[in-house]
């Protein structure tokens, strides 16, 4: 039997995400919930290595074709007494509104994805709609747009519905319009949170056209 490729066994995995694999922080036995999981791109090596793995994504198409992945990947995902448990581990819902009960998770990821929000509030429910499925103790990985490194060259352009309003979304010079977060908000949340950074903020600005930083805590025990 052939070794699979780097490629084949990771897929397209977040390289910081795959930092947290390196790290001993995501072992074998965890479950695993992507919010926002969009194709899939952040799970294949832990189909591969069967964890147990949820997700969720807003796109309807986008779903079947990562329960069509979970299928060929993770044939134990369609055993058991339900016909096809990728139907209900990967559900058409929007992160706010995920359907998954507490604390399931041992590991959220949530990976470009909250800075899709429209204003403060979207923003708010989507990021507890990630937390509220995290277990005490669980481990919260987030990858989103920011200003860190970028604030000359950013435009604020308020929220989606109200430009006016002073919000926190911004043109960036790629031509995208995210909703944009800096360290300082980050911290005071995870202060709010109770969390604790597992790693330091990490910020990669790509040639001036955009800035992505990663965020990772641990969700407190009770």
């Amino acid at each position: 039997m052939s070794k699979l490729t780097l490629q084949e066994q990771f897929g397209q995995i977040d390289i910081y995400l795959f930092d947290q694999l390196l790290k001993g922080r995501i072992v074998p036995g965890m479950t695993i919930l992507d919010a926002g999981c969009g194709g899939g791109r952040n799970i294949v090596y832990f189909l591969r290595e069967e964890y147990t793995v949820f997700g969720a994504d807003a796109d309807a198409r986008t779903v079947e074709g990562i329960r069509a992945l979970a299928r060929q990947l993770a044939p134990g995902l369609s055993a058991g007494l339900s016909p096809d448990r990728a139907a209900q581990n990967f559900r058409v819902e929007p992160v706010e509104r995920m359907s998954f009960d507490d604390a399931c998770a041992d590991v959220v990821i949530c990976n470009t994805v909250l800075h899709f929000a429209r204003d403060d509030a979207h923003f708010e429910s989507m990021l507890m709609g990630c937390w509220r499925v995290l277990k005490p103790g669980g481990l919260f990985f987030c990858r989103l747009g920011s200003t860190i490194g970028m604030e000359s060259k950013v435009q604020r352009i308020g929220s989606r519905d109200n430009p006016s309003d002073g919000g926190r979304r911004y043109k960036s010079p790629d031509g995208s319009e995210r909703y944009l977060v800096d360290e300082a908000l980050l911290v005071s949340i995870t202060e709010r949170l109770g969390a604790e950074m597992a790693d330091p903020l990490k910020t990669t600005v790509v040639q001036n056209l955009r800035s992505m930083t990663t965020w990772v805590l641990w969700k407190k025990p009770r």
